[in-house]
């Protein structure tokens, strides 16, 4: 066993711990070590394997949608250039702010200088803050789709772009006024021996607002009016295709009617025929009726062959119809996940 004593306090820490201190500014500006934060050597490698395990996963699933997107043919389209963007924010927040994150977890103190602090937190702000406007840009992007025809169509690379440098531009200005002094000089790391965000009241609803709370509430709305928009053309597209399947059934039925006109039409000479053939001996009556058989057979054939094919082309159709909506489901369904847990 060991003893760690200060002036106001003695305490005991096992042995096999490992401890860290809590620091306290005092009256003569000077570093007051509390006393000691203990953890055991388990926690301390449960917390670091945990977190180990969380970055590498981030890491790794950010640098697969980076790589599919920038190999597979199908996915380069402009609609995943916000996706490509979303996930290099959150590579970046994986490589360059979650390691210190972890370190400043475990040890409880900063160790490095109070301009690394406000670079880290800015950094660690920019990228989380371009995170969840990206999600909005994809929203909104994903409601132009719905809502008007020819967006799809009309959907450009600059277009796209410039939402992209929208998102980053406003998630700069956000991140960088702790930076130019919008802060508390009370917390200073060097000092306090932590390295938090700005804890000044105007500049934590600035952040809070324009980087949360304020894009959440869009992407709320937004998903909700797709919802609407998606059931109304939902609706209407069942209405439409009854209305198709009781037309296609009336003109079936229009058609059978005139090919059994047509058919009696022509079957009536033969009976004519048929009812002389005693005159002639009673062979061309029945080569007549050989020839009707063979153009009531061909022309049975040929009748089914022209309602089959409709048939084939919208079932096709409909095939198609049900794939894309399948993916557009799924899309949604990843969308509402990613938007969930990053809320959450």
């Amino acid at each position: 066993m060991s003893n760690f004593t200060d002036s106001n306090m003695s305490t005991t820490i096992p042995s096999g711990s490992l401890f860290t201190t809590d620091l306290q500014m005092t009256t003569q500006g000077r570093v007051k070590i509390l006393g000691p934060v203990i953890f055991s050597v388990e926690h301390l490698i449960g917390t670091s394997v945990v977190l180990g395990i969380m970055i590498l996963c981030t890491i790794v699933g950010n640098v697969f949608v980076i790589a599919a997107i920038i190999l597979e043919k199908n996915l380069q389209n402009v609609a995943n250039y916000l996706v490509l963007s979303l996930a290099v924010a959150d590579l970046m927040v994986a490589t360059m702010v979650m390691p210190l994150s972890v370190v400043s977890v475990i040890s409880r103190v900063w160790f490095l200088n109070a301009e690394m602090c406000d670079m880290w937190i800015s950094f660690d702000v920019l990228c989380c803050t371009a995170s969840i406007l990206h999600l909005l840009a994809i929203s909104i992007d994903r409601y132009w789709a719905v809502t008007h025809i020819d967006y799809v169509r009309n959907r450009t690379a600059k277009r796209i772009l410039i939402m992209i440098a929208l998102v980053w531009i406003i998630a700069l200005c956000i991140s960088i006024p702790p930076l130019f002094g919008w802060k508390n000089t009370d917390n200073n790391p060097e000092i306090t021996g932590e390295c938090i965000i700005s804890q000044d009241h105007g500049y934590t609803i600035f952040s809070t607002v324009g980087a949360f709370y304020l894009p959440t509430l869009l992407m709320m709305i937004i998903y909700g009016k797709i919802f609407m928009v998606a059931r109304e053309r939902i609706r209407r597209k069942r209405f439409a295709q009854m209305n198709k399947i009781k037309m296609s059934q009336a003109a079936t039925m229009n058609t059978e009617t005139t090919a059994l006109t047509v058919r009696n039409h022509k079957e009536s000479p033969s009976r004519m025929d048929v009812s002389e053939g005693p005159c002639n001996g009673g062979s061309s009556g029945e080569h007549d009726d050989n020839e009707n058989s063979k153009l009531r057979t061909n022309g049975h054939v040929d009748e089914s062959t022209v309602h089959m094919l409709p048939r084939q082309l919208r079932n096709a159709k409909k095939a198609k119809e049900k794939l894309e909506m399948k993916r557009e489901r799924k899309a949604a369904r990843t969308l509402a996940i990613i938007t969930g847990a990053f809320i959450s």
